[in-house]
């Protein structure tokens, strides 16, 4: 990420760093695609079991699936579809690991039981949470070229971290209880149509995130993933990469609700920051997605409803209030 943000600086170009970039572009992606081939009939000599040979083959795919989503003229061919540049390295940087990342996740589902090994595995602690987030914050600022290409206040800008309008606060916290009740929908669904898959998904993101339970585990889970995955996925790549490839970047990375239901809400949530990121700003998004991640992580049921339903509807209609009288001054 430096290199491809200092090669599209003067300096950059005069260094002949450019060149290494464009290197870099085809060796990265080549260098998986060797590594999966060479996994496969490593797996394959040794007799091992079946998905252990296609988990190979799939980590070659993915990364030829990389290289060519950061070809010049399949990126020609995204640009009518997506406000990225085909000229630029960063842009293409940002098609080769995204497209690897969702490939490699899809191979990962299809290959392995990922929700019984989260079924059976350890729980998240906080510093394992944070460390697991903070590569976002890393790759949002990086990858916009703070130093490099962009001074903070500049960085800041780009990413839509601003001051949020009074009315944008409220849209903020008012979608966070909506994308609430649109997961407690999808989850009843989910458990409706699919009861099977939907105990196996309670059971994995239940382990995971058993340790995290009480308030300040809650408040971790909200202020880190919140703010470091909104910077990244809404703030860094959906100027650059449009409203629906980030939003199935994001769903794919949360790999502990498997091939289900439940990951088809994340995307449809997903692609509901990614409005209000485009509508307002970073900032309005992270409050949402930390408003909400705490609600999940409290809970409300019981007498509980009728209270939310009361202060949903006060939100509702304060950002009303206040985006009017906004937009009249």
């Amino acid at each position: 990420m430096v290199l491809a943000n200092a090669a599209e600086t003067a300096w950059g170009r005069r260094a002949g760093l450019r060149l290494v970039g464009e290197v870099l572009l085809v060796a990265l992606p080549a260098l998986v695609v060797v590594v999966g081939i060479a996994q496969a009939l490593t797996a394959l000599t040794g007799r091992a079991s079946g998905p252990a040979v296609a988990a190979g083959f799939g980590l070659a795919a993915a990364g030829g699936l990389a290289g060519l989503a950061g070809s010049v003229p399949v990126l020609r061919r995204l640009a009518r579809v997506m406000p990225l540049d085909p000229g630029s390295q960063v842009h293409r940087l940002a098609m080769v690991l995204t497209v690897g990342l969702v490939a490699l996740q899809v191979v990962t589902q299809l290959t392995s039981d990922v929700l019984g090994q989260a079924a059976a595995g350890p729980s998240l602690t906080r510093v394992d949470l944070v460390a697991q987030e903070i590569p976002f914050l890393l790759a949002a600022v990086v990858g916009v070229g703070l130093w490099i290409r962009r001074s903070p206040s500049a960085t800041a800008r780009r990413l839509g971290a601003v001051w949020p309008r009074p009315w944008q606060v409220l849209l903020g916290l008012a979608a966070a209880g909506l994308f609430y009740a649109f997961g407690i929908g999808a989850d009843a669904l989910a458990q409706w149509l699919t009861p099977g898959l939907a105990q196996r998904v309670s059971a994995a993101s239940g382990r995971i995130f058993s340790g995290l339970g009480d308030p300040l585990g809650i408040a971790t889970i909200a202020i880190a993933a919140g703010v470091c995955e909104e910077l990244f996925f809404r703030g860094a790549l959906q100027p650059r990469l449009g409203l629906l490839w980030p939003a199935i970047v994001f769903a794919s990375v949360h790999t502990q609700y498997g091939l289900s239901l439940d990951a088809l809400a994340v995307l449809v949530l997903a692609l509901g920051l990614g409005l209000i990121r485009r509508y307002t700003n970073t900032t309005t998004s992270a409050l949402c997605h930390v408003a909400y991640n705490a609600l999940v992580g409290v809970g409300i049921g019981g007498l509980g409803v009728v209270p939310a339903i009361g202060v949903e509807a006060l939100l509702l209609v304060g950002a009303l209030a206040a985006w009017r009288r906004s937009a009249g001054s």
